[in-house]
């Protein structure tokens, strides 16, 4: 036994790490644990063997006994310790899964342990996604027991990381699919992932994954979030080598502590879905802007419906939609709240689809929108706020600002308010701080909306200087917040402690001077005319200047510039002279003092300056004179020239003068800064003045199109009243010619009628003779019989023999009938005795004339009936029964005769 531990013991380690004894590998695993601990870098020769034969890994970790893998994994997180990222990214590939599946699942709580430290290392090492990217597949594995070693492991990592060093997205896609599974285990640790991805995005992690699992899942992980809901936001717990580095540079130096988060921070959580980009313009219609253009707003609404089902993607691929999007910008103004409403809905399809690619289009429909935020429907209202906000997250704040506050003094109430909270919104949402002009532009717009007439947009007002103040801190808000009384202060405030914003100033540290170098840019940092650099290494001992009576002995150096080419001097003196021209009144000095510029040379004009001198400012160009003949620089160039060293022999000023209060600008420069400044302000007031008239013409084309587009609909609107109402008299007018048709054959029915019934009349009564003996009265009621059955017809006839039979007088069933039938008394008397007269005109006596009586009878008959009776016709002298039996046996005898024709009818 004592020899085969010695033969073990001398083979290699990396036989001894693949030998079929578990002990012999285990003390090999234990043996390179030692040997890594003890190596000083990763060029170790161990460590080189086990960084180039990755594979040894494979099997070490995966081990087949218990006690052995224990030992090797813990080996692997002592060579990943040292190995560095070489070794990390040489060996992860091929130990992830074992690790996952004998490590993580094994029963040792050691063996766990170790196995966790390795998957952080990895890591830690490197960077997280591609042991993400290991670890997910594992999450479709058969065994139970491997899907929730694999959700634990996810857990511990986004617990030391958290969600900005580990992508979460990939994660919270494949949740549904594990709280879905048979095994409530699985299900258990799904629900503590979930959780702990709730401390780290709260709500904004739900879109992803949320409305994919069941009722009864949502209610459990609510319960669960209320638990965690109120702890502090949690901090990563371990860095990655990068950001240990960071970390150390930053200290190193010199950094506050919070200057150090913020350099080794990450980006901020980016929860949007990955979308592939869609080109829709194959799907827009080709007649879109036509049937934009459209006087219905049915058509109009269709177009834009269609436009909105071929955009609605996520991500769209950038393209030509200029025109599209001016004709949605158009469409702000339309008279119909639909047409509205969907057209909003299109420009943000287009802002979250482009992104930042829809920046080009802001400020083409930002201003519509605004304005027509007037509208009071709340749903048009939501959907321009929601276009809005895409806009603004397609942009950024200083791109947004400046039309924001212009329709913060708008004189719709409506817009003013809408705008106000438009503003609110981009302050909780930028990631970016304003400048601080910026913040003042906004605090004063602000507080002109603290006086606002109405409460809620002085609430409105009061919640935008709060963020605001949340953004920025009190140092740069507390100016802002001085001047307001107490009550707006508290008001304010309130606001300050319940906004959440995601942007938070940062002042810039102030960067470390720079040290004075030679050259041009010595003389605009600040150096007085004393200082002035020098192309090249200069001469120090120039440094005494002598008296200035000794200034003539300056004119024999006059002709020394002329063996330099006078381009030499002159661009010497463009290097020199600072940029604003203060060489120009240097040449027209008063006094009239000859100097070097008077000799035929190509000197500068700064040589050429007299001594005496009008102010301080204008020092600089002598001192600038070089005495380039002690250096004999004749065909040197200018490297060689000390063109700002200054002189010793043509200087004034004498060498006391302390440069300090100069400020290295002359009075033509001040005066010209001045004019510039000035110029600048009023170019500034122009445009301003500029953009309000803009602004003012923008809202009269908009009320004028307005005005035009409702003139137009009322237009049309009236031409369809119009066109009704011409229908209506056309059909009225054929209801009419169709009932005089009607009318016309009614009358000629009646004439048929009257026609016929009286040509039967005459044919019963033609061949009667009355009897001898009958009386006027009797004749009356004879024809007024007839009248009333030649007017009534059958009927008539039919009620006269009912009455006749009554025994009452027959003046009373003349009055009965007339009333009966609604003739007038007169008109009654007039046909009954122009019928009575064609009715007796036949009728001939027994000599064979007519009868005298007929005519009397026909006389009396008219006077009866025109009378109120047949006895007030007679003059009263024949007794009432006399009439009524008479009448009765004329009644008798006429219905005789008509059942001899056959005219008798069944009573």
């Amino acid at each position: 036994m004592a020899d085969q531990e010695e033969d073990f013991s001398s083979l290699p380690l990396t036989e001894r790490w693949v030998h079929k004894n578990w002990k012999v590998r285990k003390e090999a695993y234990e043996a390179a644990a030692k040997e890594f601990e003890s190596a000083q870098s990763e060029n170790d020769p161990t460590v080189r063997t086990f960084t180039n034969d990755s594979s040894l890994w494979k099997g070490a970790v995966g081990d087949s006994n218990v006690a052995a893998q224990q030992e090797a994994l813990g080996s692997l997180c002592s060579f990943l310790q040292i190995a560095g990222t070489h070794g990390c990214t040489r060996t992860r590939s091929l130990t992830i899964v074992p690790i996952v599946e004998k490590g993580l699942a094994a029963t040792r709580p050691a063996a766990k342990q170790k196995a966790l430290e390795a998957i952080l290392l990895y890591i830690e090492l490197d960077k997280p996604d591609p042991i993400v990217d290991e670890l997910l597949p594992l999450l479709s594995h058969k065994l139970p027991k491997i899907i929730v070693a694999t959700l634990s492991a996810l857990r511990e990592i986004y617990h030391a990381y958290g969600c900005k060093t580990v992508e979460p997205k990939p994660t919270l896609k494949i949740l549904p699919k594990v709280f879905g599974h048979a095994d409530k285990n699985v299900r258990a640790e799904a629900q503590n992932l979930t959780v702990e991805f709730y401390r780290w995005l709260k709500d904004a992690m739900k879109p992803l994954f949320w409305n994919e699992l069941k009722p009864l899942q949502q209610q459990d992980l609510e319960k669960q979030f209320e638990k965690v809901k109120d702890e502090p936001p949690p901090k990563q717990e371990r860095l990655l080598r990068s950001q240990q580095a960071v970390e150390e540079r930053a200290v190193e130096g010199g950094t506050d502590g919070a200057d150090v988060d913020d350099v080794g921070a990450e980006p901020e959580i980016d929860l949007e879905p990955e979308y592939m980009a869609v080109n829709v313009m194959p799907k827009i219609p080709k007649d879109l802007q036509d049937r934009i253009a459209s006087s219905k707003w049915k058509d109009r609404k269709e177009a834009l419906d269609d436009l909105h089902t071929a955009i609605n993607h996520p991500k769209i691929e950038d393209g030509p939609f200029n025109d599209i999007i001016q004709a949605l910008a158009k469409c702000m103004k339309d008279a119909n709240i639909a047409v509205v409403t969907v057209a909003a809905n299109c420009i943000e399809i287009f802002a979250r689809g482009l992104k930042k690619g829809f920046s080009k289009y802001r400020n083409i429909v930002m201003s519509p929108m605004m304005e027509r935020l007037k509208e009071k429907k709340q749903s048009v209202s939501d959907a321009i706020g929601a276009a809005l906000d895409a806009v603004f997250a397609a942009t950024n704040f200083g791109d947004c600002l400046e039309e924001i506050l212009g329709f913060l003094t708008h004189k719709n109430p409506q817009v003013k308010l809408e705008s106000t909270r438009f503003l609110i919104r981009c302050l909780r949402t930028t990631r970016e701080a304003p400048q601080i002009p910026e913040v003042k532009s906004i605090a004063d717009a602000a507080t002109k909306l603290l006086t606002d007439s109405q409460e809620v947009q002085r609430s409105a007002g009061a919640e935008v200087l709060g963020t605001l103040w949340k953004i920025m801190g009190d140092r740069i808000m507390n100016p802002h917040l001085d001047g307001l009384d107490e009550i707006r202060k508290t008001k304010i405030k309130e606001f300050y402690e319940s906004a959440e914003v995601k942007a938070k100033y940062k002042p810039k540290s102030a960067p470390p001077p720079k040290a004075a170098q030679g050259g041009f840019g010595a003389k605009k940092s600040g150096g007085g005319p004393g200082k002035k650099p020098t192309l090249g290494k200069r001469p120090t001992p120039a440094v005494a200047a002598p008296p200035a009576e000794e200034e003539p002995a300056a004119a024999p150096l006059a002709p020394r510039p002329t063996s330099r080419p006078a381009s030499a001097v002159a661009g010497a003196s463009k290097l020199i002279r600072p940029k604003s021209g203060i060489a120009a009144p240097g040449l027209k000095r008063p006094g009239g003092i000859p100097g070097p510029s008077s000799v035929s040379g190509g000197a500068s004009p700064r040589r050429a300056a007299p001594p005496t001198l009008e102010s301080e400012d204008e020092l600089s160009p002598p001192r600038a004179a070089p005495a380039t003949h002690k250096l004999g620089l004749a065909g040197r160039g200018l490297t060689g020239r000390p063109l700002g060293k200054p002189v010793a022999e043509p200087t004034p000023v004498s060498p006391p003068a302390p440069p300090s209060g100069l400020t290295g600008l002359g009075t033509a420069e001040r005066a010209e800064l001045e004019e510039l400044r000035a110029e600048v302000e009023s170019l500034r007031r122009s445009n301003e003045e500029l953009k309000q008239e803009r602004t003012k013409m923008s809202s009269q084309i908009n009320e004028l199109q307005n005005q035009n587009a409702q003139l137009i609909e009322d237009h049309t609107r009236d031409v369809l009243s119009i066109k009704a109402k011409e229908t209506q008299l056309v059909r009225a007018r054929s209801d009419a010619e169709a009932a005089e048709q009607t009318v016309l054959s009614q009358r000629r029915e009646v004439e048929r009628l009257k026609r016929e019934m009286g040509r039967l009349t005459r044919g019963d009564l033609g061949p009667v003779s009355p009897p001898s003996s009958y009386t006027p009265s009797m004749t009356g009621d004879i024809y007024n019989d007839l009248n009333g059955a030649t007017l009534n017809g059958a009927g008539g006839l039919a009620r006269s023999r009912s009455q006749a039979g009554t025994g009452r007088p027959p003046s009373l069933i003349l009055e009965q009938q007339q009333r009966e039938d609604g003739i007038g008394k007169e008109n009654f008397a007039s046909e009954t005795s122009v019928l009575g007269r064609n009715k007796l005109s036949p009728v001939r006596g027994p000599d064979g004339g007519l009868s005298r009586t007929s005519s009397s009878a026909s006389g009396t008959s008219g006077a009866a009936l025109s009378g109120n009776g047949v006895g007030a016709g007679a003059g009263g002298a024949e007794s009432w029964k006399r009439a009524a039996e008479v009448t009765q046996n004329l009644k008798a005898r006429i219905e005789l005769m008509k059942a001899k024709q056959g005219l008798s009818r069944p009573h």
